[in-house]
């Protein structure tokens, strides 16, 4: 048998929260194989910045297209890269897969959820591929798992959102502030409008004339390209929450046909990517117990005693862990076929 031969990737961005997510997921991954390669846009010289890999000490490059050339894909974390690097996909012929979100309003960039989208992504056979918004990411897993057991009527969802979505900052700041408060200091406030540590904010961007905001109608638009489903009947909502890290969700649903809470309990439990927790017993769907996880936890499911066939679902899922670098590297590995098996 021939050997096989090494599977060539690239990540731009190491240094940010999704980039060493990326990272630590690929060297976690039972992928044997792989030569991953480091890039940075602040790096100028050779050998002037180190990191590692599966314990292996790795230089980190500068970023030229050139040493791009002949990658099976590139991985960019860095939303500042995003745009260089799109040019040089085309001059130099790689693959690119971005998480940092610079290209998801773009509605020629295919939207990756694995399990949910796969053949739409295929269909499309584009050179850039971007990771949806987290909460979109969850969301239409859960709406791809409802629909063909059950139907669905409507969807209205209230998403609460770590301060990780705002980078090192976010985590900085609530940090600094929690810190702050208990020293009798006051906290001071860069990322955030409001005090964040120990409180709660309806919105944290400009409201429209509707009282939306622009990270709540994106979300709503990413589900329905991932699904393809543009009248998708689907409202939502997102909150500023006091946590580093993981999005929860709680959403009312009204299906099409009967359910009960059994049912939904064995259709969660049926799926790889989610975990039926025993929530009668708990709420070990937490934040807390679900940071670092690669599965969406689903928590207290509730029905509805006003509205037939409706029902409370709440969903917990790492932001970086399921919403970023798991996805990337499930889809990476479909994109790659038999050379990554």
């Amino acid at each position: 048998m021939a050997p096989q031969s090494k599977i060539k990737l690239a990540l731009v961005g190491g240094d940010t929260l999704r980039g060493r997510e990326i990272k630590d997921a690929l060297g976690r991954a039972a992928w044997p194989g792989i030569d991953l390669d480091f890039f940075d846009v602040d790096v100028q010289e050779e050998y002037s910045k180190l990191t590692d890999f599966r314990e292996e000490p790795r230089v980190i490059k500068p970023l030229r297209g050139e040493d791009l050339e002949g990658k099976d894909l590139v991985f960019n974390a860095d939303p500042e890269a995003g745009p260089d690097l799109r040019r040089m996909a085309k001059t130099y012929k790689f693959r690119l897969y971005d998480l940092s979100e610079a290209f998801n309003t773009d509605p020629s960039v295919p939207l990756a959820v694995a399990g949910v989208n796969d053949r739409a992504v295929d269909r499309r056979k584009s050179k850039l591929l971007a990771n949806p918004n987290p909460a979109a990411l969850i969301l239409s897993h859960l709406f791809h798992a409802l629909e063909p057991a059950f139907g669905l009527a409507k969807a209205v969802s209230l998403v609460l959102r770590p301060v990780s979505a705002f980078d090192d900052a976010g985590i900085q700041e609530l940090a600094s502030q929690s810190a702050s408060l208990l020293s009798g200091a006051d906290p001071e406030k860069k990322v955030f409008r409001e005090q964040i540590a120990y409180n709660i904010l309806s919105h944290t961007e400009e409201l429209d004339l509707d009282g939306s905001c622009p990270a709540e109608l994106q979300t709503e638009a990413e589900i329905r390209r991932i699904l393809e489903r543009p009248d998708l009947p689907l409202s939502l909502a997102a909150i500023q929450a006091p946590v580093f890290h993981t999005y929860t969700l709680i959403t009312y649903c009204e299906l099409l046909r009967e359910a009960d809470l059994d049912g939904l309990e064995a259709l969660f439990a049926g799926l790889p990517v989610f975990h039926m927790t025993k929530y009668r017993e708990g709420c070990s769907a937490s934040p807390l117990s679900v940071a670092g996880q690669d599965a969406i936890y689903v928590g207290r499911l509730k029905r509805d005693p006003a509205v037939p066939r409706a029902f409370w679902i709440w969903l917990t899922a790492d932001n970086l862990t399921r919403g970023s670098a798991q996805n990337a590297v499930e889809t990476a590995r479909r994109l790659l076929g038999t050379k990554a098996r």
